[in-house]
């Protein structure tokens, strides 16, 4: 068994670390993220059907782990939100370090509502197909097309005054 799991993280643990990245605004709740992930995956392998790929199944684990962490972080009493709006402006609200080549289009992602964000995520910096990143989110792919539609045309809006893209 540990050779197995060893054998995915050598395959997958490279991709794995750049989605948790995407999907964390600093590289501490990134490594929490990747380390919480690969825990699940070694606490249910044997829920894995090897008939399927794996990585998929692997991305999945990833997604709900960051929604789970998500949803804890607002059900906590120091963060008591009497709504979403106020949740989604303390958020915003935090800044998130910035590299060197950091760009306004990773920024305008990143302010993307979640459900948008991770649709984007997942289809355009993982490279999952529409099916793949509807399964992997628990949706239709029409919910995926048109969410990634409305991503779309909210990033060209934001970004409608950048000249580098």
């Amino acid at each position: 068994m540990r050779r197995l799991i060893d054998q995915y993280i050598q395959q997958y643990g490279r991709r794995l670390y750049g989605l948790c990245r995407s999907l964390c605004s600093n590289p501490y709740d990134a490594d929490d993220l990747y380390q919480e992930t690969w825990l699940r995956v070694v606490k249910h392998i044997s829920q894995y059907d090897p008939s399927r790929e794996f990585e998929p199944w692997l991305t999945r684990i990833c997604v709900n782990t960051y929604r789970s962490t998500l949803r804890r972080l607002a059900k906590s009493p120091l963060l008591d939100f009497s709504n979403g709006d106020e949740k989604d402006r303390l958020l915003a609200s935090i800044p998130a370090p910035e590299e060197k080549d950091y760009s306004p289009l990773y920024e305008a992602v990143d302010r993307l509502p979640e459900k948008l964000r991770l649709a984007v995520v997942l289809f355009y910096f993982q490279g999952e197909d529409l099916a793949s990143a509807a399964r992997i989110l628990n949706i239709p792919v029409g919910t995926a097309k048109s969410r990634l539609n409305k991503a779309r045309k909210i990033l060209k809006e934001v970004l409608a005054d950048e000249t580098d893209i």
